[in-house]
């Protein structure tokens, strides 16, 4: 039996941009070690999976390498893809039932909401050899902390962060056990109350065009910064992307963004 495939661009409202996730709804139930290998075909950062419906589903999320515990943009992916292919009513308000707990979506007119957990970060010095591994120097450095996922640093500027060239064999080693580090500044755009970068080698992802996920930790940091709980982040990859963020006093945060379909197919 064939399984539906897509290839969403999320956090973007034009295809080519964003981060580009797999999501597939298998045909049958199968075992992890044919989602893996779906996960490795696709070869995108995360490939989401679903079971269930209409608006209760079951969803998991590989990269090319691993399982993932939280996933922003194949989440977001994976609500455009179902009201896409007629399975819920365009923007209908869909449940999955995650490892993170339960996280919903629903749509409003040019995007996406998300309903997540907030993960903030807490204050803690980072290892010399991740700082060293990122290419910046812990005096360019205004906040270093951990939260149950991520490192979180804060440097000094936009050009800066854009100017990152991690050493990624040395970031595998340096950020292991935790997911990854992501790297933020504040923008020097209008447009954007902050910027940041996310690298996760460790998880077969060097660098992630936009991270949905990271946005969980951003979101508190910069609310607590900035002294306000809505805002906008752009993530400063080579595709680049845009994702809007409130903090709310539940300790759950709104995460928004657009998507565009960009592949359609079967798996078979």
């Amino acid at each position: 039996m064939s399984s539906r495939l897509f290839i969403v661009d999320a956090f973007t409202d034009r295809p080519f941009a964003g981060n580009p996730a797999g999501v597939c709804f298998p045909a049958q139930d199968r075992d992890d070690r044919w989602l893996q290998n779906v996960a490795r075909e696709m070869n995108l950062s995360e490939t989401a999976f679903l079971w269930g419906g209409p608006t209760a589903w079951r969803l998991r999320w590989f990269t090319p390498t691993v399982e993932m515990d939280l996933c922003g943009h194949a989440t977001l992916a994976s609500a455009h893809a179902i009201w896409e292919a007629g399975l819920a009513e365009p923007g209908a308000l869909l449940t999955f039932a995650t490892r993170s707990g339960e996280l919903s979506a629903g749509g409003r007119p040019g995007a996406i909401e998300m309903d997540f957990p907030a993960v903030p970060a807490v204050s803690a010095a980072a290892p010399p050899d991740l700082l060293a591994a990122v290419g910046v120097a812990a005096s360019s450095c205004r906040f270093t902390g951990r939260n149950r996922i991520d490192w979180l640093l804060e440097i000094e500027s936009e050009a800066a962060l854009r100017a990152l060239a991690p050493d990624f064999r040395k970031l595998s080693a340096a950020t292991q056990p935790d997911r990854g580090v992501i790297v933020t500044a504040r923008s020097e755009s209008p447009a954007f109350d902050f910027v940041s970068r996310f690298f996760a080698p460790a998880a077969g992802i060097d660098e992630d065009p936009v991270t949905g996920s990271a946005h969980c930790g951003l979101g508190p940091y910069w609310a607590a910064r900035l002294g306000k709980t809505s805002l906008k982040g752009f993530q400063a990859s080579a595709r680049g992307g845009t994702v809007g963020v409130a903090v709310r006093e539940s300790g759950r945060i709104t995460l928004s963004g657009a998507a565009v379909t960009v592949s359609r197919g079967e798996l078979l």
